[in-house]
């Protein structure tokens, strides 16, 4: 019988990378998980605290909202400050290719070096990429800043993604109380929702980090159960406190 992974692929098989999207997998893993677990715990929260119908389904819209806007905004800023530092350093390494010629190849040396090169082959390539100043440029790029020009992030795409992603996320948190009026039972329904949106959550990135599926997505449902039952424990503390 042919060898099997566990998803029952053939290990054989060449399974190609997944390229340049995978700068967004953070995004997007981020954006639906922080979600479905902070709109979760905003909503066990104020149901322990003993809040109506009512007043929990508004603190859940403006949870939303709110961390909605805060992510699109804290990932552009995030994105563009990166993106900024790269371009900065990238004119001033042209800049270094231009007048300082000779330390940029004894780096450049010294970088290959590092991957294994040696003696005759090691000068062999350094004269080749050296021969062209655009390979030249593109190798310290990749070598002296783990830039590839096919991975840089869009600040616009990553608040866009972060945003709407995070939005997708709360929804189950808050639609319950839309048509419940018993917040324990409205907060069932959304435990039971949000449970299943962090299972597959952890489940679906196992398809590039090559896990084991099940217990991706039981870890995410895990952690995002606990924070649930602490939020709800903290609510029901404080509402007993002042009651």
């Amino acid at each position: 019988m042919a060898e099997r992974t566990f998803d029952g692929t053939d290990p054989h098989t060449y399974e190609p990378h997944i390229g340049a999207s995978r700068q967004y997998m953070r995004d997007i893993i981020l954006g639906v998980n922080d979600g479905l677990v902070s709109t979760f715990l905003l909503v066990s929260g104020v149901v322990g605290g003993g809040l109506d119908a009512e007043a929990v389904l508004l603190t859940g819209i403006a949870g939303s909202v709110a961390g909605m806007v805060s992510m699109a905004i804290g990932e552009y800023l995030a994105t563009k400050s990166q993106e900024e530092v790269f371009d900065a350093e990238l004119a001033l390494e042209a800049h270094h290719h231009e007048e300082h010629r000779d330390i940029e190849r004894a780096q450049l040396r010294e970088m290959l070096a590092d991957h294994g090169l040696t003696g005759d082959d090691l000068d062999t390539v350094v004269d080749i990429i050296d021969d062209d100043d655009a390979v030249m440029l593109s190798m310290h790029k990749a070598l002296e800043f783990g830039i590839v020009d096919e991975e840089r992030r869009s600040p616009y795409w990553a608040a866009v993604t972060s945003g709407m992603l995070f939005l997708a996320g709360a929804l189950p948190s808050v639609l319950p109380f839309l048509f419940v009026e018993d917040t324990r039972l409205g907060l069932l329904i959304a435990a039971i929702l949000s449970g299943i949106g962090l299972f597959v959550v952890g489940a679906v990135k196992t398809l590039h980090t090559r896990k084991n599926p099940v217990l991706s997505g039981a870890e995410n449902l895990a952690l995002g159960f606990v924070g649930g039952a602490i939020a709800f424990a903290v609510g029901s503390a404080f509402d007993s406190a002042v009651s």
